[in-house]
């Protein structure tokens, strides 16, 4: 049975792998393991040790902690309503695809595109 914080930290790494535009064989290659190994930790199927945690956050320029970044809210706090959101928005490639296009804007601009987009939901 998986554990939810196995499958958090195994989105995370997902999540991270894609923004960085790295493949599951890119980085079990640089951890020195096979790709299938990697699915098995995205998917929350394997659990992560601590030592190859820290291997996966240096190939991925991050630090550990990112991988527990919103533990807390994903396993006590249910799901938001469907009609608001997906029940799990970093499996939803739409919103990775525009996350990382949004992350390639310049920091100015992506300032002013968030604001925009904060006003436009008010809206909405």
């Amino acid at each position: 049975m998986k554990h939810p914080v196995d499958v958090h930290v195994g989105k995370r790494i997902r999540h991270r792998r894609w923004i960085a535009g790295t493949t599951q064989q890119q980085l079990a290659e640089s951890v020195g393991i096979k790709f299938q190994q990697i699915q098995k930790y995205e998917t929350g199927m394997n659990r992560v040790s601590a030592s190859r945690l820290w291997d996966i956050a240096h190939a991925l320029g991050v630090q550990v902690s990112f991988f527990f970044e919103g533990l807390d809210e994903a396993v006590n706090v249910p799901s938001m309503d469907a009609s608001d959101m997906p029940g799990d928005i970093m499996s939803d490639r739409e919103a990775l695809e525009l996350l990382r296009s949004y992350y390639a804007i310049p920091e100015n601009q992506r300032r002013r595109l968030f604001d925009l987009a904060r006003v436009l939901s008010e809206a909405a």
